[in-house]
């Protein structure tokens, strides 16, 4: 017999993770591991150090050449990161 107040564990979780403080760090962590799977092994080749503070996500680019280029593509790339994480986690890329 199911209880009228059940809920799925998806909606528990996330709000466990809410309550906890812990949404953050892990949509952040998520968006930094998926450069790899948004940029493509092309860009990753060239990728050093990734980090996130604030909501600027710092990307360490070893070409002076892709760096340029990606630049140009900053509000693109960002949209596309959000969207693979399925969350607003950063607002701005800085590449160095």
């Amino acid at each position: 017999m199911r209880k009228s107040n059940a809920e799925p564990i998806g909606d528990l979780l996330l709000r466990y993770l809410r309550e906890e403080g812990l949404e953050t760090p892990l949509n952040q962590h998520r968006l930094i591991n998926a450069w790899a799977d948004v940029m493509g092994q092309g860009i990753l080749q060239y990728t050093g150090e990734r980090f996130i503070k604030g909501q600027t996500l710092y990307v360490q680019i070893r070409s002076s050449v892709l760096k340029q280029d990606l630049m140009m593509s900053r509000a693109m790339i960002v949209r596309r990161l959000n969207e693979h994480v399925k969350a607003q986690v950063i607002t701005d890329i800085q590449f160095y």
